[in-house]
């Protein structure tokens, strides 16, 4: 559980997990990592690890962000199964048992994702229509049907998700990161529709530059797994749009034919060329 700043609510949320995970007898560990926060955050951590043992705590000298704090989390967890969620009392934690459950219970599953069905945070008038369309590019590019993309909540098996660690970038992104990592390497993911509040406290959340972040990263992904299926469509449109524009200067102007003809049918050569050697690159890595 990264936490920035949330002196304010993190012992409720504290209490709201330890609470359902003593109920369900599972073994478990809260493991807390202090985002260099500003604020008293630390201080209420390591307080709240006197009365509850389960606690570990993990403190920052500098801010990493979440995706960072999520990395070292989930290398230094010492169960079978982590659960990522947020300190901002918006995921249902409660559940947190019923994720871990569905794996325990069905091995074919490797990720469980609590699936939001509103959205609560900063900015909706543009956070739904942007990421309805990242989300829908990311089906488009994985061929698979994601109904939350960047959920905040989720369990994963450790052990799969070990290799793909490396791929987190440091900001929110990294929930998308795994999910998109998960599904290019054939690794189910089962959603659990879930609701979700509004946060306690400030956002951290800056639509412009995560949204873009958010987008790059997607096509990052894909890039990295699926070359062929970014590249190859521009690439073949060219060639085709500059084969036609070739006939049609024939036609009109025999021998002679436009820069601008060659310019589409030779761009279109090279992003092919590209995504072939992309794709070459990929299926010769021998991990991830």
């Amino acid at each position: 559980m990264p936490c920035y700043n949330e002196a304010e609510h993190v012992m409720l949320e504290i209490e709201r997990i330890s609470r359902v995970l003593d109920e369900s007898g599972l073994s478990y560990e809260l493991l807390c990592i202090d985002d260099a926060s500003t604020d008293d955050t630390l201080e209420v951590l390591t307080a709240a690890a006197a009365d509850y043992p389960a606690i570990r705590i993990l403190a920052f000298r500098r801010n990493g962000g979440s995706g960072t704090a999520r990395r070292i989390g989930t290398q230094q967890a010492r169960g079978e199964i982590v659960v990522w969620t947020d300190a901002d009392m918006t995921y249902e934690n409660e559940r947190i048992p019923e994720l871990v459950q569905v794996l325990l219970d069905d091995p074919s599953y490797d990720q469980v994702v609590g699936a939001r069905t509103t959205e609560e945070g900063t900015h909706k008038w543009a956070r739904v229509p942007a990421k309805f369309v990242i989300r829908k590019i990311a089906e488009w590019l994985s061929r698979q049907r994601i109904p939350d993309l960047n959920s905040g909540l989720r369990a994963i098996r450790r052990s799969v998700a070990l290799p793909y660690l490396r791929l987190l970038p440091p900001g929110f992104s990294c929930v998308t990161t795994i999910t998109l990592a998960f599904l290019m390497n054939q690794h189910d993911i089962k959603y659990v529709y879930t609701s979700y509040a509004k946060r306690a406290g400030t956002s951290k959340f800056k639509f412009f530059k995560d949204a873009y972040r958010y987008i790059l990263q997607v096509l990052r992904m894909v890039m990295y797994f699926d070359p062929l299926r970014v590249l190859m469509p521009p690439a073949l449109w060219l060639v085709l749009i500059g084969g036609l524009k070739l006939v049609v200067d024939m036609v009109r102007h025999p021998f002679y034919v436009p820069a601008s003809t060659i310019l589409l049918v030779v761009s279109g050569i090279l992003i092919g060329s590209l995504a072939l050697m992309a794709d070459l690159l990929v299926r010769s890595r021998d991990a991830v």
